[in-house]
């Protein structure tokens, strides 16, 4: 007792007042200050007392002032109770002081509500508000400029980071797009060292590096290349713009550039194309135009060149019938043999100028050279040696007929050169992914430097009247029309002339190269004749002579491995049916239809077509295979 009274005493000298209810809103206890600021009763103060009983007393007195509804505003204030969540509050009470209560949970249960009468405290802060006021109006204006300042400062850095984001944006889509591109696009400063690249330089030259930032332009061109561009850097850095291509030897392409210079700063800005196939395809362009133009100029010529040794060759004969002496006769015969001879040159310059074009199909290298040294062999010398070297895989695009007699035409060169004796090598190869290169060597005396000068210029010859000096120049000629080039060199050991064709790999399916072969083939004559050569090649063949045909075949024998048919067959349905019916067979198609049919379209849509008429070496460069030896004789 004597703890608690002492405890009592402690909180009535508390200045506010101080009251303390359980769980159940009860009071445990309060102070004299409590009882005192309420003008309670003895009953409201006695531990024990409800919290309702209390709400109730202060509405009934007037505390909150007019309450419309008392029992709902002391339900609320009992249930925000019981809810014990601290709280703190200012209210003005009906006698018009102002007090604070603050509220905070007991953690047993219950709270303590502390009553702080701050009426004083409310008085003074108001007259110092009204003084601070007084004594600072231009602080407060000049505080409302700097906060207006602050504003507009905030919405300028706003803008300045939308500027800073759409920047960002831009240049990464800038970025993009220049990586997108199919060129190497770059800037390099007044020195020359790169300050920009969209890392496409490997891509447009192969061999040089993709991260190329801060390195000189002459470390990734290299001396041959670097040695092309810079007149060109020198004057875009002088303010000329300047666009060019040149041939790269290291990655063996054709490039063009354009070097602008900087308008905002030293600097050039770099663009570089790979355009070796825009340039072959000019190439053959150009010289289709040409022989056009040949044609037109010659054939008249030829026409009446023709007449006049045909009446040349007429008198001749007419004058060896007639008795003219001994001396006579060797006049007649040189004068019929120089105009056999021009006959010969009008049917040369007929084929250079005549309109057969360049015409690709797939060709397979090794089957070609074994069947062009069959041909070849024949007219060398028995000392003479041709030899054939393949490091081709694969079928390759090309046209076996020209490409057949502008190799023809080289070897017949290099035996003539090399006289009864020597060797001919006769090799294929792939350039960088770039060139087909098909090359000539001879172990002859070499070409002169006239020759290699003037080599393959029409009616240039080193072989006196014998020669027509066409040779090369059809070979020149066939070459340019495939948009390629010719070479002449020597090799330390003799002549060589390299044929550079543009590499077109055969798009295709893979053949097997035995198997059970199903012909489809309308023509009871041609379908012998191409049953021999798939025969030839390994094959067993199976025939027909429409699609329904074909296709009940194929139910039937489940081990086929080619079909092989004419665009055209026996029945409502094109051999293009095939192609939907048997889509999980190799199908290859053969026609005699020109190139502008719709159904040839048709064909060439699905892949490479086979024209007709062909030989076995021209079905296997379709097929991708290499014909089979012919077989051993006996006895």
């Amino acid at each position: 007792m004597k703890n608690l009274a002492l405890t009592q005493a402690g909180l009535n000298l508390i200045q506010q007042a101080l009251t303390i209810y359980d769980s159940d809103l009860r009071l445990a206890v309060c102070n004299a200050p409590f009882a005192q600021m309420f003008d309670l009763p003895d009953a409201l103060t006695t531990p024990g007392a409800r919290f309702e009983d209390t709400i109730r007393h202060l509405v009934e007195r007037g505390e909150y002032g007019p309450v419309d509804d008392p029992e709902t505003f002391i339900h609320d204030r009992v249930e925000t109770a019981r809810a014990f969540e601290p709280h703190y509050m200012e209210r003005t009470r009906a006698n018009g002081r102002t007090i604070s209560v603050e509220g905070a949970p007991l953690p047993q249960g219950g709270w303590v509500t502390v009553y702080t009468d701050i009426t004083q405290t409310r008085a003074q802060e108001q007259l110092l508000r009204t003084r601070s006021e007084l004594l600072s109006e231009e602080v407060l204006k000049r505080s409302e400029e700097l906060a207006r300042t602050n504003r507009n400062l905030a919405a300028t850095n706003k803008a300045l980071e939308e500027a800073r984001r759409e920047l960002v944006e831009t240049e990464a889509r800038t970025r993009t797009t220049t990586q997108m591109m199919p060129a190497h696009i770059a800037r390099v400063d007044a020195d020359g060292h790169y300050t920009f690249s969209n890392n496409r330089l490997g891509d447009v030259m192969p061999g040089r590096p993709a991260n190329i930032l801060g390195l000189h332009i002459s470390e990734t061109l290299g001396p041959q290349a670097y040695s092309k561009v810079r007149p060109h850097l020198e004057a875009a850095q002088d303010g000329r713009q300047s666009t060019f291509e040149f041939n790269d030897e290291m990655s063996s392409r054709r490039i063009r550039a354009a070097f602008t210079p900087d308008p905002l700063e030293p600097g050039v800005y770099i663009l570089s194309q790979d355009v070796t196939e825009e340039t072959q395809a000019r190439a053959a362009l150009q010289q289709t135009r040409r022989r056009e133009i040949a044609a037109q100029l010659t054939s008249g010529l030829a026409h009446d060149f023709s007449n006049l040794l045909t009446i040349i060759l007429g008198m001749q004969s007419r004058l060896a019938r007639m008795d003219l002496g001994p001396e006579a006769e060797p006049l007649i015969s040189a004068t019929l043999s120089a105009a056999r001879r021009g006959g010969r040159l009008l049917d040369r310059i007929a084929d250079m100028t005549s309109q057969r074009g360049w015409q690709p199909r797939p060709l397979s290298l090794a089957g070609f050279l074994d069947e062009l040294r069959t041909l070849a062999t024949p007219s060398l010398p028995e000392g003479m040696e041709l030899r054939t070297r393949d490091d081709t895989s694969g079928a390759y695009m090309a046209d076996p007929g020209l490409l057949q007699d502008a190799l023809l035409n080289l070897v017949l060169n290099a035996r003539d050169a090399c006289g009864e004796a020597g060797t001919i090598t006769l090799s294929a190869q792939e350039v960088q992914e770039t060139w087909l290169e098909l090359s000539v060597e001879d172990s002859g005396p070499g070409f002169s430097e006239t020759a290699l000068r003037h080599g393959l210029e029409p009616f240039f010859t080193t072989k006196g009247g014998e020669g027509s000096g066409l040779g090369l120049a059809m070979v020149y000629d066939m070459t340019k029309l495939a948009g390629g080039s010719v070479r002449l060199a020597n090799t330390g050991r003799g002549a060589r002339v390299s044929l550079r064709l543009p590499l077109r790999r055969a798009a295709q399916a893979p053949v097997p190269d035995t198997g059970l072969a199903l012909l489809a083939e309308d023509s009871p004559d041609l379908r012998e004749a191409i049953r021999e050569m798939l025969t030839g090649l390994g094959f067993s063949v199976v025939e027909a002579a429409s699609v329904d045909e074909a296709c009940a075949l194929a139910e039937g024998l489940p081990d086929i491995a080619l079909v092989l048919s004419d665009i055209s067959l026996e029945g409502d349905s094109p051999g293009l049916a095939l192609a939907d019916r048997l889509p999980h067979l190799p199908v290859r198609f053969m026609t005699s239809l020109p190139p502008d049919h719709p159904l040839h379209q048709r064909a060439h849509r699905l892949g490479p077509v086979l024209p007709k008429p062909f030989a076995a070496a021209d079905l296997a460069g379709f097929l991708g295979l290499v014909p089979l030896p012919a077989p051993a004789q006996m006895g």
